[in-house]
């Protein structure tokens, strides 16, 4: 396969990764008997194990019995409740968030529950990857069937017992009660008795209305705290195996180049070094590219010998791509004619009509995800099988990655989810895992794949950069009346976007003006783009919001009544919300609004040099508005003195674990939008490390308020929906400041700092 043709697969696949993240399909529910669900008994302990089949086609045996099943629940004769959770923790919380949503509905005693990490096998547990804030809205359903079903069953144990009615059994806190008699058994105690009890068809369960909740929407700390801050091993790269290598791998500075040679007789010889050998890999990005290896005894003696590998690359199919370049390109094609544009209403004769017209152009640079652990894998070729221990957000895509790559059966191999030391997007893509597999096919020991932070810098999936070049009419009453857009954007092909680069329905949806214009052009990059905390949404709301902001100061209007007015553009027109679909709602977005202005005091008189910016985001299920209060110094210095943070992400699972996220989101979006981003020339990133990118310190991190608004609909998720407003708030504070429009990202390439 031709190089180029190999770049075009590895975005293509991650055009498809961003597009399934944020169309947030959800879980399929079967609608079954009982004979559709498999039950094991854990004989060694005595304990009860519910296992079904819940969003997967059932593969049924001769005798109608299903042979594919998801497991979540085990109870022990000590009354210990284990609950499994088939996501990766990522420091999202989900590990937690799991558990708690099965034990509501199980009414387990959070005090007896512990939470394990699940095995991965996609047969069984269907989908196990996070992003896109879609861990919670997909589980939801499925998570709850699991406990209500374990719940159901053991009442139904204890009734029989008993010889009552179950309809007269009540269960709480690992207890199953009968009032009338006054009797109680444990779920302990009850457990190989359920075991034996029919399961309850999924028709049948009655889950749990939002009022009736007794974990969810309170506070719980993670299930790993205590491991993560007392140093236990749970990430990838704390993994050991018995006999483990060390390696690391050197790819070439450019995306593309290949191996021609390299000083292997000097590398070899090197103290601790145990092998080094070239690789072709398969050419994909996303998988394995071309490289050296370097085998050692230890993960100080791989570093060593890299700093002294001297590469020979043929960079005749390698990127050239450049930053500069490329600026200059966007420009000259912006001054030109727009591409196809597609139009709703008539623009021009709204922009003759117009009270105000205003024109702006906007641009964002590329970022890379640098997640606190750099990334890792351990692999294990031995008996025929690839067995990995990873700390992927996506395993499940990464399994039968290695399989093809290596021509195994998937079957033969096997992936152990780590905890995960960030990821941010980064780690939906699998390369280190099978570049960890390719080198240990050609090594007899268990060998550890570690990468240096600027390997991380220097062969990431980035977030895409571009060019935004608006035109926006208000008319003579202060109304939005016109917007036109032409993106300048990044393709690898010609004729697709790459990852993060097209116009996002929710930052520019068609109905976003009532007349509207937009198109998007393309300019060639080799270089890989991926999912970066909220795709898309994270850089264009920044565009939509700030614009819109600029359009209601030339109006003379207050921008929160003028958003208000946006957000209700459609209300009248709109079809009727389904609770089982993550869709915008003008009521959800309004009320966010609102309440982010009371809490932050929108409206009052601010010193001089102070402004307060307000932005609103519809991104992965989550109505978000944030306020930003601030000062502007002389010398551009910016102090936030608080962000105000306010969601609707319908019921909240935890919390405490809610609050992090959305304090996180907001801290993240501060750190980038002032002074992140990386350049590229001959294809080569330029920064190699945190000392060339300025990730916001503690001493400026301002405080967060956050609130949550529950409203009684499927939840989405929280990762992404509180990051995206960030950005215009800020700007748009730092304009009511100071009177300076910032329109390009990061706020450091004008001369701010924080």
């Amino acid at each position: 396969m031709p190089a180029a043709d190999k770049l075009l697969q590895s975005d293509a696949f991650i055009r498809e990764m961003i597009a399934e993240v944020q169309s947030l399909p959800q879980p399929k529910t079967v609608t079954m008997g009982r004979r559709s669900f498999l039950k094991l008994t854990g004989m060694a302990s005595g304990g009860l194990v519910l296992a079904f089949c819940l969003d997967m086609p059932e593969a049924k045996a001769a005798n109608d019995t299903p042979v594919v099943f998801n497991a979540f629940v085990r109870i022990a004769p000590d009354n210990t409740v284990t609950l499994y959770s088939k996501g990766p923790e990522i420091g999202q919380g989900i590990k937690t968030a799991f558990g708690l949503i099965i034990a509501e509905e199980l009414d387990a005693d959070w005090k007896n529950v512990k939470v394990e990490q699940a095995r991965i096998n996609p047969k069984v547990y269907g989908s196990q990857g996070a992003g896109g804030s879609t861990s919670i809205p997909r589980g939801w359903d499925q998570l709850r069937q699991a406990g209500a079903t374990a719940r159901a069953m053991l009442i139904a144990a204890a009734a029989k017992q008993w010889n009552v009615p179950a309809a007269e059994c009540t269960a709480s806190a690992n207890i199953v009660s009968h009032a009338a008699s006054s009797r109680n058994l444990s779920y302990g105690a009850l457990a190989k008795a359920a075991a034996a009890m029919p399961v309850p068809d999924v028709a049948t369960l009655k889950l749990k209305a939002t009022k009736d909740y007794k974990l969810l929407g309170k506070r719980f700390t993670g299930v790993d705290n205590a491991k993560v801050v007392t140093g236990q091993p749970l990430f990838g790269i704390d993994v050991q195996v018995p006999g483990m290598v060390y390696a690391n791998y050197t790819k070439c500075p450019a995306v593309g180049g290949k191996v021609k040679s390299f000083n292997a007789e000097a590398i070899k010889k090197m103290p601790g070094v145990l092998d080094a050998f070239a690789l072709d890999g398969n050419g994909i990005p996303t998988q394995a590219m071309p490289g050296v290896a370097i085998i050692a005894n230890s993960t100080w003696a791989a570093f060593r010998a890299k700093a002294a590998l001297k590469v020979e690359w043929d960079e005749s199919q390698a990127s050239k791509d450049s930053t500069t370049q490329a600026a200059a390109m966007a420009k000259q094609i912006a001054a030109g004619p727009m591409p196809s544009p597609t139009n709703k209403g008539d623009v021009d004769a709204a922009f003759a009509a117009a009270g105000k017209v205003v024109e702006a152009a906007y641009d964002y640079g590329f970022v890379p995800h640098q997640p606190l652990e750099p990334m890792n894998s351990t692999a294990w070729w031995h008996d025929g099988v690839m067995e990995i221990w990873c700390p992927t957000q996506q395993a499940d895509r990464g399994l039968p990655q290695v399989a093809v790559m290596l021509g195994v059966p998937e079957d033969n191999v096997i992936v152990h989810q780590t905890r995960v030391g960030g990821g941010f997007g980064r780690r939906l893509v699998n390369d280190y895992m099978c570049e960890a597999a390719a080198i240990a096919m050609k090594v007899k020991s268990p060998v550890k794949l570690q990468w240096k932070r600027e390997d991380d810098f220097a062969h990431d999936f980035y977030r895409a950069g571009g060019f935004h070049y608006l035109k926006g009419a208000v008319d003579k009453s202060g109304k939005l009346s016109a917007i036109q857009n032409h993106l300048v954007s990044y393709s690898v092909d010609g004729r697709q976007p790459v990852a993060g680069g097209p116009l996002s329905a929710n930052s520019f949806p068609p109905d976003m003006a009532p007349n509207l214009r937009y198109a998007t052009s393309l300019m060639p990059l080799q270089i890989p783009c991926g999912a970066w905390r909220a795709p898309t949404d994270n850089v264009q709301m920044f565009v939509a919001q700030s614009f819109l902001h600029e359009l209601s100061t030339a109006a003379g209007r207050d921008h929160q009544e003028f958003l208000l007015e946006w957000l209700n553009r459609s209300a009248a027109t709109a079809p009727p919300p389904d609770p089982n679909r993550p869709q915008f709602n003008a009521q959800r977005a309004s009320a966010v609004l609102k309440l982010a202005a009371q809490k932050a005091g929108w409206g009052k008189k601010l010193p001089a040099g102070s402004g307060m910016g307000m932005a609103f985001s519809f991104a992965y299920g989550g109505h978000v508005a944030e306020v930003v209060e601030l000062s502007v110094d002389a010398k551009k210095h910016v102090t936030v003195h608080k962000i105000t943070v306010v969601a609707d992400i319908g019921p909240v699972v935890n919390m405490s674990g809610a609050e992090n996220q959305a304090q996180g989101a907001a801290i993240d979006g501060l750190s980038t939008a002032m002074g992140l981003d990386v350049t590229f020339e001959q294809g080569r990133i330029q920064q190699a490390n945190f000392n060339d990118y300025p990730i916001l310190r503690m001493r400026s991190a301002p405080p967060v308020e956050v609130a949550f608004i529950q409203t009684d609909v499927k939840p989405s998720g929280l990762g992404e929906p509180a990051l995206p407003p960030l950005a215009p708030a800020l700007a748009n504070a730092i304009f009511m400041a100071n009177g300076e429009r910032l329109r390009s990202l990061p706020f450091k390439h004008a001369g701010y700092s924080i």
